[in-house]
């Protein structure tokens, strides 16, 4: 078994996963951690609008719908993009500019 990629969050990332409610906050760990040993998340789609490769989470409880934004395609970690809570059926463009913002930063970062 490898062991599992550490997890980089961007930004605010880790804060605003703290913002979570304690259920959605349980559920993005136990997700982000399959994520780590390679394995694909329960619910997730990929995100092309922010970057190659990028992927959100989906995670819904009672509190509302809440998203994890991350990258897992680069050997050195598990990059955290953006962690918000959905309003609207249709994501922000503000979120998605953020998490693409961030995403260039670690193609910057890792020479790619």
């Amino acid at each position: 078994m490898t062991e599992p990629k550490p997890v980089e969050f961007r930004g605010d990332s880790l804060d605003a996963l703290r913002a979570f409610p304690l259920a959605a906050r349980r559920e993005a760990g136990h997700q982000i951690d399959q994520v780590q040993n390679g394995q694909e998340p329960d619910d997730w789609k990929p995100m092309s609008t922010v970057g190659q490769g990028v992927k959100e989470i989906r995670i819904r409880d009672a509190a509302g719908a809440f998203r994890v934004i991350y990258v897992a395609k680069f050997a050195d970690a598990v990059y955290v993009l953006h962690c918000f809570q959905k309003k609207t059926p249709k994501t922000s463009k503000a979120d998605i500019d953020l998490a693409a913002k961030r995403y260039r930063d670690v193609l910057k970062e890792s020479g790619q």
